[in-house]
């Protein structure tokens, strides 16, 4: 039974309940394995509570379902054999209001099918144990989310030592609690740290990562857990991790390790750190966009902007960390968006976490319209709720209208707008009218959308629910 996608906390161990001794809570069947977790709480009076799990539960009942005779028959072999094939963690069973015991058949069915079987007193109650899994589970939380933190911070600190490489694999392996080991571009061992472990396991799986052009992989053997992270793009470095256990925040630590290792291999790599350092001061000093260029390796270009899921501000670490997924390392910060300059041939892939816009390939002559582009992209995808938006550059009816006469038409039918309300209106009827994704897109409230677009109709003079309105203002609307 696969571990449950939600909710994204660490699970409790049963033991850890069974410690309260504010629930009053006894184990009276089944194995006492420190191993068993309870990813939540659920009740049911069902018979058949299969259909309602979803495994890991610790599954609460007064034994309202028992019909009288059930001890001379077979059902609670029944009854547990569907909570085990559910993956149910564990079974509650509340005394009174309903039984004065747990039913001696229940505790045979539990010890045969390995099911652990709880007591619930009579002053216990199941919202009780419900909150104490929860509570169990922030403070669970908590402690992971230091523990990230501190090892993040411990990871920066050991790359900015004389020997950078070798101490970010000590403080990955310290961290772990396991064997860390970079593998340079022919598959040799640079360097390693922590106690050997699946060696060959693990040079197997860093080939695999390499030989797919894949960005991790995992696998588990002989109770250890492996893991392989391909370092930035193209550069031929691995990553390896092998531990004996997999807590929830391992790979978060291990991909910070990652991005750094990234950035320090990357600093070898033919001249390519060189190359970069060269076509910024070449821009700085005036030369054109397009006698840059060849010295980032591309012809035409992907702008993406992206925006995190959560509402905390993108950090250095967690920018850097996307633009190596993406497979660039031309990022750059721009207050609570990361823009990544990408060669068109790497095409973007959806990045979890992340909401993505991209822009319409483009010379690097084109660099600022694609960035704009990309900056639209983004704004409908975080309307629409979805991972990534391209943005549409095909061949259309404006097509046939000569450029400059296009652009024209656009200035004069637009020039009583301010910016912000032609940013608004263009972004207004790219979501068909919709006030509240307009609203979600631009960062503002639904009611500001509204004295907006009634201003734009009334500086505009025209009827906004006109469809023919509609499509001039749109033609305009998509003039760079």
């Amino acid at each position: 039974m696969p571990d449950p996608a939600v909710p994204p906390t660490p699970p409790v161990p049963l033991a850890a309940l069974l410690a309260r001794e504010d629930l009053g809570l006894r184990q009276i069947a089944g194995p006492s394995d420190p191993a068993t977790v309870v990813h939540w709480a659920h009740t049911s009076e069902m018979a058949d509570p299969y259909p309602y799990l979803l495994g890991g539960e610790l599954l609460l009942t007064a034994g309202v379902h028992i019909p009288e005779a059930a001890g001379s028959g077979t059902y609670f072999d029944d009854y547990v054999a569907r909570i085990v094939a559910a993956g149910g963690a564990a079974l509650g069973f509340g005394v009174a209001p309903v039984h004065d015991t747990v039913p001696r058949a229940l505790v045979a069915a539990c010890d045969a099918y390995g099911l652990p079987l709880v007591e619930v007193p009579p002053e216990t109650t199941f919202s009780g144990v419900a909150r104490a899994v929860w509570q169990l589970m922030a403070q669970a939380r908590h402690a992971e989310l230091r523990r990230v933190t501190e090892a993040q911070q411990s990871l920066a600190a050991a790359a900015s030592r004389s020997d950078p490489v070798p101490s970010v694999l000590r403080q990955l392996a310290q961290r772990v609690g396991g064997w860390a080991v970079l593998y340079g571009p022919e598959g040799t061992e640079v360097a390693a740290a922590g106690r050997r472990q699946g060696d060959g396991e693990l040079a197997r799986l860093s080939r695999l990562v390499t030989e797919r052009s894949s960005t991790t992989a995992t696998d588990t053997t002989a109770g250890l857990h492996l893991a392989a992270y391909a370092l930035g793009a193209g550069h031929g470095f691995v990553l390896g991790v092998a531990a004996p256990r997999r807590d929830p925040g391992d790979h978060t630590i291990a991909s910070v390790a990652a991005v750094l290792l990234s950035l320090l291999t990357g600093e070898h790599q033919s001249g390519s750190e060189a190359a970069r350092s060269s076509a910024l001061v070449r821009l700085l000093l005036g030369a054109p966009a397009q006698d840059v260029a060849p010295l980032l390796g591309g012809e035409l270009w992907v702008v993406v902007h992206a925006r995190p899921d959560s509402p905390a501000a993108p950090d250095p670490v967690a920018a850097s960390a996307l633009g190596a997924a993406l497979g660039s390392p031309l990022v750059d910060m721009a207050g609570d968006v990361v823009r990544v300059l990408l060669p068109a041939d790497r095409e973007p892939a959806p990045q979890p976490g992340w909401t993505l816009g991209v822009s319409a390939a483009a010379g690097p002559a084109e660099w600022t319209v694609a960035d704009t582009q990309a900056g639209r992209a983004l704004a409908r995808a975080r309307a629409t709720r979805a991972g990534l938006v391209r943005y549409a550059a095909r061949p259309a009816l404006a097509d046939l209208v000569p450029e400059p006469d296009a652009e024209a038409h656009a200035r004069a039918l637009l020039a009583p707008l301010s910016p912000a309300l032609t940013e608004t209106l263009r972004t207004w009827l790219s979501l068909h009218g919709s006030w509240d994704r307009t609203a979600v897109a631009l960062d503002v409230h639904r009611n500001t959308v509204r004295q907006r677009i009634a201003k734009c109709a009334a500086l505009l003079e025209l009827d906004l629910d006109d469809p023919d309105v509609r499509m001039e203002l749109w033609f305009a609307l998509r003039r760079p």
